[in-house]
């Protein structure tokens, strides 16, 4: 195969190698580049993955094969991306009943000259959101719904932020250092692997007790001092409270709430008692997110079901009768 045939198999396989998250995939690959997956999960349980692909340019045949691969990249190989991850994301959501979503794609190709000679680095990147569980510390795993697969010369980087130790991981890393759990290819993950379950640094309990004394003092000393230069009288707190920074943040009122979710039983049973989300969505006109958290509520509730059907949610309006 000459050069620009292989990179545009390179393409291909960054999007199938990506896919092992719903299923795993043991295609072969060509053997004289190496992979590199990083996913740097964050506290509130997105994360930045990064997809790093790296061969040797020995001639100048190569180095321009590269570079004409490099000029498709944005305008072809970055959008069949950014389409695939999307679905990914989209199937794991249904999955785990968590509202992921992948946005900020980028791509990267460029040549590096090194002592041990010169490589075509080609970096993907983008952003997961709800990737980990964030509830007083940090799981992840449950959106490879199907495992994960790495070729010969893969290697995958779980990073973690500062600060957070490792509770369990499974399968254990081939090699732990600082922030970091790494594995080595060639090998396969069962459903939901690896999986990692982090612990929140523990409560500074001391310096929080410190800071509490050393503005009592100071609440103190301010008091003593406005009695010296005010009459006698109470110190009287300002009469307009700020409001609670919570209370500001814009959400659906209760009654707003009770007409969504009547629009979404009526929508259904004006269909048969059932229809596909996406659909839900297109009629109601309103944000994906919002209708997902009201059919959670309904379902939670007890009174719709969530039927997987090939890529999307089937909704079910359950019987009130029985």
């Amino acid at each position: 195969m000459d050069k620009l045939t292989w990179y545009r198999v390179l393409a291909i396989a960054v999007l199938l190698l990506i896919c092992t998250i719903q299923c795993v995939w043991a295609a072969p690959t060509p053997t004289d580049f190496t992979t590199t997956y990083t996913i740097t999960l964050r506290e509130d349980g997105s994360a930045l993955w990064t997809v790093e692909y790296r061969t040797p340019l020995v001639t100048d045949e190569d180095v321009a094969d590269f570079q004409n691969y490099s000029s498709d990249m944005n305008a072809v190989y970055l959008p069949q991306l950014e389409d695939l991850m999307q679905r990914s994301a989209a199937q794991a959501s249904a999955g785990t009943f968590r509202q992921m979503e992948v946005d900020n794609f980028s791509g990267t190709a460029v040549v590096q000259t090194s002592p041990t000679g010169k490589f075509g680095v080609v970096t993907y990147s983008f952003s997961w959101t709800d990737f980990a569980v964030s509830d007083g510390g940090l799981s992840a795993g449950d959106a490879f719904a199907g495992g994960m697969y790495l070729a010969k010369d893969t290697t995958l980087i779980v990073r973690y932020p500062p600060g957070y130790t490792v509770a369990d991981a499974e399968p254990a890393p081939d090699q732990q250092s600082g922030d970091d759990l790494t594995w080595y290819g060639l090998r396969s993950f069962d459903d939901g692997e690896p999986r990692i379950v982090l612990e929140r640094p523990a409560f500074p309990v001391l310096p929080v007790v410190l800071g509490v004394i050393a503005i009592i003092i100071a609440a103190a000393v301010f008091m003593a001092y406005r009695k010296r230069k005010q009459h006698p009288g109470p110190a009287d707190l300002p009469a307009d409270i700020p409001e609670d920074p919570d209370d500001q943040v814009p959400r659906l009122s209760e009654a707003d709430l009770l007409s969504l979710e009547e629009r979404i039983v009526q929508l259904l049973r004006s269909n048969g008692g059932e229809q596909f989300q996406s659909e839900i969505v297109k009629v109601l006109g309103m944000p994906k997110s919002t209708v997902s958290s009201t059919l959670n509520d309904l379902h939670q509730r007890g009174m719709i079901q969530k039927i997987r059907k090939g890529r999307e949610n089937l909704i079910r309006l359950i019987d009130e009768s029985g």
